[in-house]
């Protein structure tokens, strides 16, 4: 396994990871403001209030099948005989089933009043004017009843659910036209770095295309956020701290990539400090110890490495938890699955690592992971060849066959929970 650096630096200083995502997610506050959407406007939105069924589903009893109603008083053994006395297609409203009868009906249709039972079409045949019932029903068989999925009362939504398909259409099963949901998130995105240009520009010597840009904005819009892309800002102190400001005046939280190491033209950290606070700094994960998170007046700031890998996995390690709660979504956790590993890992470094990753299915179904060769932060070819992270305890040796954690790119890039 290639490795850019063999170096395992000290962890004295270094925030551990858990600690680190706990100290942001008990800072990250809903936004407050909520709009109401009508159902085919409200996809991908954060639900605000509850949603109360005002009637019950189904709103009567009704057949599951198609076949026929009877009473079964009326049939004493199978072979018994009984006239249709009414036809019930579904949106019908019968009448009372008359004793000695049975009723066609339709999969949806009300059950007629005196009906205790549904016989599917499958277990009677025609014979003339009458229904020969070669199989007898049990009580209340074939009929859905009323309030059986939802009761008038009930409440069907909780606040902090993320609104998929499946919700708008309980939502509309119970007649609810709308639903009041969390504003957007603005997001204002900003990258450091002199070197950098646009796609499609010429490069000079010592330049490179902005990647981060394009990485860090497509995520947040994966999210359903609000992004407010304020392009790129010059390496200087003044022009670093003025966007920073401009920044957190449009928007409810400031994401900015690069500037946030020690360095001579490393800018983000003591603006960020000139202008707010900073609560956080380094983390004892690998990629990515340069995490900064603090607030610029009272608006949240994250500051991510510069390298297009150590910018990712910071982002979707903490800046994605972070996020999703400030949207108010309740589950706002990563997801870990449990899988095993399909390489060996003999020289664990002493910070935790967040590995790019891929999930496999065994020849016996087994969910194995397999590893990228490369450990290092600048290979972003890495993340697109991935569609996971493993998770490395620090210090650990990993053998082929041993358990691992693995965080999968569906869930971590998206709309998540």
């Amino acid at each position: 396994m290639s490795d850019a650096c063999d170096c395992t630096p000290a962890t004295h200083g270094l925030k551990p990871y858990e600690e680190a995502l706990e100290q942001l997610l008990d800072q990250a506050r809903p936004v407050r403001e909520t709009e109401r959407l009508p159902l085919d406007q409200a996809l991908g939105r954060v639900l605000a209030a509850p949603v109360e069924a005002a009637i019950d589903v189904p709103g009567w009893d009704n057949s599951a099948m198609d076949g026929y109603a009877v009473r079964l008083a009326d049939l004493s053994a199978p072979g018994a005989r009984l006239p249709v006395s009414q036809r019930i297609p579904a949106g019908a409203a019968p009448r009372p089933l008359a004793p000695g009868t049975c009723a066609r009906i339709f999969t949806g249709a009300p059950v007629p009043e005196g009906a205790d039972a549904v016989v599917m079409q499958e277990h009677t045949r025609r014979s003339g004017d009458e229904v020969v019932f070669e199989k007898l029903p049990g009580p209340g068989a074939n009929i859905r009843r009323r309030g059986e999925d939802i009761r008038a009362g009930s409440t069907i939504l909780e606040p902090g659910v993320r609104l998929q398909p499946q919700h708008l259409g309980l939502a509309a099963s119970v007649g609810v036209p709308e639903l009041e949901v969390h504003r957007r998130l603005k997001v204002a995105v900003l990258a450091s770095g002199d070197e950098l240009r646009m796609p499609g520009e010429p490069l000079a010597p010592g330049q490179i295309y902005n990647s981060n840009r394009f990485t860090l904005a497509g995520m947040l819009r994966a999210m359903g956020c609000e992004v407010v892309d304020l392009g790129q800002v010059a390496d200087t102190f003044e022009a670093t701290r003025a966007a920073l400001s401009d920044a957190a005046s449009r928007a409810d939280v400031v994401v900015a990539s690069g500037g946030v190491s020690v360095g001579e033209e490393d800018h983000v950290k003591p603006a960020v400090e000139a202008l707010g606070r900073l609560d956080l700094w380094k983390v004892a994960i690998r990629p990515g110890k340069p995490l900064a998170f603090g607030h610029i007046g009272d608006t949240p700031f994250i500051g991510t490495p510069g390298n297009p890998v150590s910018l990712f996995v910071t982002f979707v390690l903490f800046g994605r938890p972070f996020l999703l709660k400030s949207m108010g979504l309740t589950r706002h956790r990563n997801r870990i699955l449990r899988a095993t590993a399909a390489f060996d890992w003999p020289k664990p470094d002493k910070r935790r690592e967040f590995h790019r990753a891929r999930l496999i299915r065994g020849a016996d179904g087994e969910n194995l992971v397999e590893v990228h060769p490369s450990r290092s932060s600048a290979v972003l070819s890495s993340v697109a060849w991935a569609n996971g992270l493993v998770v490395l305890p620090e210090n650990r040796v990993v053998r082929a066959g041993d358990p691992v954690d693995f965080m999968p790119f569906c869930e971590l890039i998206g709309w998540g929970s």
